[in-house]
C-alpha cells in the first residue's frame, strides 16, 4: 500500500467532505427558503426536515455520483491525480464561501464540475468537454428555461383550480400541501448534490489505487456524504435564504408549493437522466416563473440579474480558483 497515495487519499476524502458541508448550508435555501419565507414552516423545522430529506435522498443519486466521478475528467493515477481532485474541492470551496458571503445563490454543483475542469487543465489532464456539453452545459441552459416556463404553468393551474375558492381557506391548505413540497425538494437536492461529492471521492479513490469500479459508489462513501451535507444543511444559510425567499419576489403558500413542486420534479427528472443540474437554477428559475403569473413587474429582474451573473461566472470563477490551487498545491508535492 503506498503510504504517500493513503495520504493523498485522506486529505482529499476531508476536503471532499468541507465541500459537502459548504454545499449543505449554501443550498439548505434552495429546499425550505420559500416554504419559510410563507411562514408555512419555522425557519428550525424547515431544517430538521431538509437535512432528514436529504439524508435519504442522497442514497438515490448514485447515477449521479458516476457521471462527476468519471464522466467530467480523465485524472491521472498517483499524486498528481490526487492534486487535481484536492484542487478542484479547494476551489469549490472557495467560490461557495464567496457567493455565501454575498447572498448570491449560485450552483455548488457547476462550482465543483468548474473545479474539476480547471485543475484538470491546469495539470495538463484531458476534461471530457463532450461529456460536460451532453451532461452539464445543455442540461444547465434548459433546466432554468424550463423551471421559468414549468413554475408559471404549474401556478397559472393553481389560480384555475381553486379560482372560486376562498384565498384565505386555499392558503391555509397549502401551507400545509408546502410541507410535502419542501421535503421533495430536499430529497431531490439530496439526489443531485450528496452524490456529486460522493463521485469525487470515489474518483480520489480511483486514481489513488484503492478502488477499481469508477461507477460504483462504496456504501460508506454514500453515507458519509449523506450525514456531512445533512448537518451542513441543518446548519442553514440564512443569506441565500433571505435572497430567494423575499429579494426575488414576496411569496405566499400556493406560490411557494408551486415553485418547490416544479422544482423538485425538474431535479427528479434530472437525477434519472444521470444529468449533474443545479437545484439552486430550477429553484430560482421556478420562483420566478411563479412570480410572473401575478404580474411581469412583481419580479425584482433587478435581483434576478445578479443571480444570473453569479450562474455565469460560476464555471471560470471556480476553475481558476482550483487552478490557482492546483499550482500552490503541486509546488509542494
Amino acid at each position: 500500500m503506498d503510504q504517500a497515495n493513503l495520504l493523498g487519499v485522506i486529505l482529499v476524502v476531508i476536503l471532499a467532505m468541507g465541500f459537502n458541508y459548504t454545499n449543505g448550508f449554501h443550498d439548505s435555501a434552495n429546499a425550505i427558503a420559500t416554504s419559510v419565507s410563507t411562514r408555512a414552516l419555522t425557519p428550525r423545522i424547515a431544517l430538521v426536515m431538509a437535512a432528514a430529506a436529504n439524508l435519504f435522498g442522497a442514497f438515490a443519486g448514485t447515477k449521479v455520483a458516476a457521471t462527476v466521478g468519471k464522466g467530467i475528467i480523465t485524472a491521472p493515477q498517483g499524486t498528481s491525480g490526487l492534486v487535481i481532485c484536492a484542487g478542484a474541492l479547494i476551489g469549490a470551496i472557495a467560490w461557495n464561501l464567496l457567493t455565501w458571503w454575498f447572498g448570491l445563490p449560485s450552483s455548488s454543483s457547476h462550482a465543483l464540475i468548474g473545479g474539476l475542469g480547471g485543475a484538470a487543465l491546469a495539470a495538463g489532464a484531458t476534461v471530457k468537454w463532450q461529456g460536460i456539453i451532453d451532461k452539464v452545459i445543455i442540461p444547465m441552459v434548459l433546466s432554468p428555461i424550463v423551471g421559468l416556463i414549468l413554475g408559471y404553468l404549474v401556478m397559472t393551474a393553481i389560480l384555475w383550480i381553486f379560482r372560486r375558492q376562498m384565498p384565505a381557506k386555499v392558503g391555509r391548505g397549502f401551507r400545509y400541501a408546502q410541507t410535502v413540497s419542501a421535503a421533495a425538494m430536499a430529497f431531490g437536492h439530496g439526489m443531485q448534490d450528496a452524490a456529486k461529492t460522493a463521485g469525487v471521492v470515489v474518483l480520489a479513490l480511483t486514481v489513488g489505487g484503492f478502488h477499481g469500479d469508477s461507477s460504483h459508489v462504496p456504501l460508506w462513501v454514500l453515507v458519509m456524504s449523506a450525514v456531512v451535507i445533512s448537518a451542513g444543511t441543518y446548519s442553514g444559510g440564512w443569506r441565500i435564504m433571505r435572497t430567494l425567499g423575499r429579494r426575488i419576489i414576496h411569496l405566499d403558500p400556493p406560490q411557494g408549493f408551486a415553485a418547490e413542486i416544479t422544482a423538485a420534479s425538474i431535479l427528479f427528472v434530472a437525477t434519472a437522466m444521470q444529468a449533474p443540474i443545479s437545484t439552486t437554477h430550477a429553484i430560482t428559475s421556478a420562483i420566478m416563473g411563479v412570480g410572473a403569473t401575478r404580474s411581469v413587474k412583481a419580479v425584482r429582474w433587478s435581483v434576478a440579474k445578479n443571480i444570473v451573473g453569479a450562474w455565469v461566472f460560476t464555471f471560470p470563477g471556480a476553475g481558476l480558483a482550483a487552478a490557482a490551487a492546483y499550482a500552490a498545491i503541486h509546488l509542494f508535492v
